[in-house]
Formats: structure tokens, sequence, C-alpha cells
């Protein structure tokens, strides 16, 4: 590993058939965020750090080169995962301690979630060393704000297991979590899952498969758990990345005349978008419904 930028000197990216010069950084350990599919959904904070970094460290330098190519970065990436950690890590906080900027990126989404950066960061913390986030895509945001389940609180859950005891013990645990969970899953074991899922958390559980974030074939298939199950058991090849997510238990969410009570008694005693904030945590339905529900009922009493 060259401890220095290996573009020559030249600290730049292409955007648009432009050449952007890039900062050279402080040092630190930075987190750059990169797509989780559209090359497109990538950040100008995140192409100048990469570009600018002294040291570019990621998951597999094949996958990273593509993406630097598309922007014209021509610094060297240094690979850092789960079989070299033990040898490259040490490398890593030697390039902090010799005060040069780091950037770490995983093969597609948020570093440190379900990958092996988490034990970086933490060894840089403890080190005393500045930890950076720069935020961009991520699986699990992406697949929560398009599955139409409630989102006001959530659980972020990563893989089950594959042995079926395994992930139907850690189903069981997560029963009574009052938050939507969602969950990495690979494209063979979702009908699995999916149909342990229906058995332990009850197969009229509101339920999302979401399949190839942000590329060509992206796709949001949602029903109930047991609709789900049925449909992926018949289906005999699945591909694709895969985030699963499950809906709150239904005790978790009011039922009609209990949310007309709870929005009644807030908004005597705060704000209207205070109140509905409030009131999605309690009930555990969308905020923006009952910001809606509160109008209608200030029109009603008007």
């Amino acid at each position: 590993m060259s401890d220095e930028n290996t573009s020559g000197g030249a600290r730049s990216f292409r955007l648009h058939n432009t050449t952007v010069p890039a900062r050279p950084l402080e040092p630190a350990l930075y987190l750059v965020a990169t797509p989780i599919g559209n090359l497109g959904d990538i950040t100008l904070r995140a192409l100048e750090t990469l570009a600018g970094a002294d040291v570019l460290a990621c998951e597999d330098t094949r996958v990273t080169r593509v993406l630097l190519d598309r922007y014209g970065i021509q610094n060297r990436p240094f690979a850092y995962h789960e079989h070299n950690a033990d040898e490259a890590g040490p490398r890593l906080l030697q390039a902090l301690e010799a005060g040069r900027s780091v950037a770490l990126v995983s093969d597609a989404g948020t570093p440190l979630v379900s990958d092996p950066g988490y034990r970086l960061a933490q060894q840089a913390i403890e080190a005393g060393y500045r930890v950076v986030p720069i935020p961009g895509a991520s699986a699990p945001l992406a697949a929560l704000v398009g599955s139409g389940l409630p989102n006001d609180a959530f659980f972020f859950a990563g893989f089950l297991p594959a042995k079926d005891k395994g992930r139907r013990d850690r189903l069981a645990e997560l029963a009574a979590v009052p938050a939507t969970l969602i969950f990495f899953e690979s494209p063979h074991r979702i009908a699995a899952t999916l149909a342990a899922a229906a058995d332990v958390l009850g197969g009229e559980r509101k339920a999302a498969v979401c399949r190839e974030l942000t590329k060509t074939f992206e796709e949001f298939r949602r029903g109930t758990l047991t609709e789900l199950a049925v449909f992926y058991e018949a289906v005999e090849h699945v591909k694709g990345e895969i985030v699963l997510l499950v809906g709150p238990p239904a005790e978790t969410i009011a039922a009609e005349a209990d949310v007309e009570a709870i929005l009644s008694e807030l908004v005597r005693t705060m704000p209207a978008a205070k109140a509905a904030g409030e009131a999605a945590r309690l009930t555990g339905l969308p905020r923006k419904d009952l910001y809606q529900r509160l109008l209608d009922l200030k029109e009603r009493h008007d």
C-alpha cells in the first residue's frame, strides 16, 4: 500500500465531462457511502473524498475501480476486507498515525453496515483518530421508504442465520419489536425465510421484498408474509440482492377510534406537526397520514 494518493499528484474527478479539482483532506478516517446499484447515486462530497484521500481502502478493488473509472478518479484502491483485516487494518492505522487521510468504501452502500469496516472504525476511534462519515446511498433506507410500511420506527437486523432453527429463533426474539424490521437476505434463501417468518411472526403481518434496488430491474413486491411466501415458493430462480421488510406487530397499530382520541388529546397541548409525530410514535402509523387526519379533525370542528 502506498501512503500517497497514487494519481500522480492530480487530485480530481470528472463530472459531466468537466474535470473538478479535489482539495487535500484533513487527516482522518472517512467512511464513504457509494451507490448500491445506480452509479449516478454518488454525492459530490463522496467524489471529492475518493479523489482527495491519501489512501483509499475498499472491499473489492475490481468493484471500486468501476466507480472510480466512471468519474475519472485515478486514486488506486487498496483492499481491506474480512479475510485480510488483521494485516490490512494495522497498515491503515499506521497511515492515520502518519497524518494521512484514509477513505474507506464497501462494495455498495454505507460502510460498516454488515461489513468489516466496523472493526477498523472502532480501532481508529479507540486510537484517538478522527472518523468522518460521508453519507449517501443506503439499501435499508431505500427499501424502507419504498416499502409502504410504517417508517417512524425501524429495526435493522442484518442477515438472519442460514440454518432454519437459528433463523426461527432470531425471528422469535424480534417478534415483539414495535417497529418495522429490516433484513438483508440472499435470493436462494428468501423463500425459506418468508415461510419461517410467516410461521413465527404471523402470516397476516405486512411485509415487502425489495429486490435489485436502484438497478434496471428494481422490484418492490408487497403483501402479507403468507402471500409473499407462497409467491416465492413458486419462483424457481430468484435473482439479485434483496432487502426484506416486515411491518410492526398488529398490537402496535391502534384502532381507528383510538387514533382519533389520541390525536384530539395531543393537539390540545402541542402544535399539529408535533402532535402528529408523537401520535406516529404511539400508534405505529405514518406521521404524514396522522398530520392529514389532524387537519381533517380541525376542519370538522371549525
